[in-house]
């Protein structure tokens, strides 16, 4: 088996756009760079923001959230070899690659936002040749396209080392749980592809209202209630082949959803599971500051996987993730094999 990191990152540049082309160049985001005025400080609070993406007439920054324990051309892609070496430091066989651009809502023009999605697949698609299948990714879907294109996508993306389909905790003002979604979950489970539930928000609405909130309340509450619908609505028992991933949230909040969920189900006279997560194919990320006994007691110790958010310098991050828990003697070498390996290995399909 090998040791998966569950939840890696990629920071776009201007170089992650290459591969968009002829009519959809002219989709290509800018960058611009501030001058003068206030500026903030970045998420290390010694660096200071002052670059940011512009997408149409959406504007949000770029070089905040940074992780500083690898060199720029590491974690900006530009040094592959490099990405592995610094991965075999951190006994890290496997990093399953997320976005960083795509945690908010990014554009609401149907070819615009197809555009993006077939440049920065492409681009994830060549970085997964060049790594000897150890850099897996997470798709983009351009969900506002129709379901053929989407499917189209898709299929490039699986064929190309994806190994699941990204979302958000809300897309384009509708809940995970909206019948909207459907098509994309019957699409999902057709292709046996995993939908993976990252810490960010799709809703230009939702995003814009708690624009002066911590990404706690505008990323992190929406994936917790993605959660909570997917199991209330029953949509996993809908889809019995998909497997759900829930990332970059902690998962010591397990417990308390579970209880409510539970509380739920009796009101509406019906049976409560034995074990939620794992009948309904339901993992999330653990952090190393969670208190683990707790949350396994609830989740089960088979849906539980972890991540380093490598790349990020943010409240979730923690480049040695892999080696706290290996050291960490609140958690049995059979229970931390399972969430290095086992599980995120049937989580991403890797077996």
């Amino acid at each position: 088996m090998a040791v998966i990191d569950s939840d890696a990152h990629v920071l776009e540049t201007p170089e992650s756009w290459r591969f968009m082309e002829g009519e959809d160049r002219k989709f290509v985001p800018g960058i611009f760079t501030q001058t003068f005025g206030h500026t903030l400080k970045a998420n290390d609070l010694k660096a200071t923001q002052s670059n940011y993406w512009m997408v149409g007439n959406r504007t949000f920054s770029k070089d905040r959230n940074v992780g500083t324990e690898m060199s720029r051309a590491i974690r900006e892609m530009e040094d592959i070899p490099g990405r592995l070496a610094h991965m075999d430091e951190l006994g890290i066989d496997i990093q399953i690659l997320y976005p960083t651009i795509y945690l908010r809502p990014v554009s609401d023009d149907i070819p615009t936002e197809l555009a993006l999605a077939k440049g920065y697949n492409r681009w994830l698609a060549d970085i997964w040749k060049q790594a000897d299948n150890r850099l897996r990714w997470v798709a983009l879907p351009p969900l506002r396209s129709p379901i053929e294109t989407i499917r189209d996508e898709m299929l490039f993306a699986r064929e190309n080392g994806a190994c699941g389909i990204f979302l958000r905790g809300l897309e384009y003002d509708r809940g995970i749980g909206d019948p909207i979604m459907f098509p994309l979950y019957e699409l999902a489970s057709e292709l046996g592809m995993p939908v993976c539930i990252h810490s960010g928000n799709g809703s230009v609405v939702h995003h814009d209202f708690f624009e002066a909130d911590t990404t706690f309340t505008k990323f992190k509450l929406a994936v917790v209630g993605a959660f909570h619908t997917l199991i209330e609505k029953k949509i996993p028992e809908r889809y019995p082949d998909i497997n759900w991933a829930f990332v970059e949230v902690s998962a010591q909040w397990i417990p308390y959803v579970l209880c409510d969920l539970e509380d739920r189900y009796k009101r509406k006279g019906w049976d409560w599971y034995e074990s939620p997560l794992k009948e309904n194919n339901m993992f999330v990320a653990c952090e190393n500051t969670d208190d683990l006994e707790y949350v396994l007691k609830a989740a089960g110790e088979d849906n539980i996987v972890i991540g380093t958010d490598y790349g990020h310098h943010d409240p979730s991050s923690e480049v040695n993730a892999i080696h706290l828990l290996k050291d960490d003697n609140r958690v049995s070498q059979e229970i931390t094999t399972k969430i290095l390996e086992t599980n995120p290995a049937k989580l991403y399909r890797l077996n």
